[in-house]
């Protein structure tokens, strides 16, 4: 094995463990790291005071919290790619701050947009308290989202990974630049299938795996023309396939 080729697996091993830590802690304390809390003054419909009583209930620094958690779980796999494209472009003392500043500028625009996906899950949480209408029309949304020439469009952006200065602020401003045009990209890109686990109020930790599943599987497509299409996760399916009979035909030798 090449270092190049152990310099890439490193990556990949470093940021599957933190993203696979991140869904431990959230299964461990589901608590209302995704759900809302409810009473019934908030079931009886929109007012104010309904409003109040569940923004009460759920506190805007414990849905962020859990917003900052469900985004490292679900998105940190898809960094891999830009993650290495930076550090095979950075000097060996400047990787670890060129690495920072990408997941700084990329974070800063999911929680941005974490707010508004936030507002909205509140927002139909009261008009439609406890039913999954809400989180069937959005699954709609998504759906044909996956299939329009726009969610194309970001997938071939956010394929584009920029060159980087090599010194200086230069490479700093590169660096965080592309963590903010990655981000909005992404954000473009998965936007309605980030929104759907959080408005279901049962289920979601295997929505989220579901919707984890579909953006790996995106980052590892080539960027293609932009039509309407079917978009299925096929490759990624292909891998865990291939790797299932592999398993399987290991344990085979083993046993005889």
């Amino acid at each position: 094995m090449t270092e190049s080729t152990r310099g890439r697996a490193g990556v990949t091993n470093r940021v599957l463990l933190i993203s696979a830590v991140t869904w431990m802690m959230l299964l461990v304390n589901p608590g209302s790291i995704i759900t809302l809390a409810h009473c019934p003054v908030t079931d009886l419909g929109a007012s104010l005071a309904s409003f109040q009583m569940l923004l009460a209930m759920n506190p805007l620094s414990s849905m962020m919290a859990g917003w900052a958690l469900m985004l490292v779980a679900m998105m940190s796999p898809t960094l891999i790619a830009p993650i290495r494209h930076i550090l095979e472009r950075s000097f060996k003392r400047r990787r670890a701050r060129s690495v920072t500043l990408f997941v700084v500028g990329y974070a800063a625009i999911w929680m941005a947009a974490g707010g508004v996906l936030l507002a909205a899950k509140l927002v139909l949480s009261l008009l439609a308290p406890q039913s999954y209408l809400p989180a069937a029309g959005v699954g709609l949304i998504a759906f044909v989202w996956q299939c329009s020439p726009i969610k194309q469009r970001c997938l071939n952006r956010s394929h584009n990974h920029r060159e980087l200065a090599a010194f200086g602020i230069a490479a700093d401003l590169d660096a965080l630049r592309f963590g903010i045009t990655h981000g909005v990209w992404c954000v473009g890109s998965c936007w309605a299938l980030m929104l759907f686990p959080l408005l279901l109020s049962h289920g979601h930790f295997a929505a989220m795996a579901a919707v984890t599943f579909v953006m790996i599987s995106e980052r590892l497509e080539q960027p293609r023309p932009l039509s309407w299409r079917l978009r299925v996760p096929a490759k990624l399916m292909r891998i865990a396939v291939a790797q299932t009979r592999s398993i399987r035909d290991t344990c085979t030798e083993m046993v005889d």
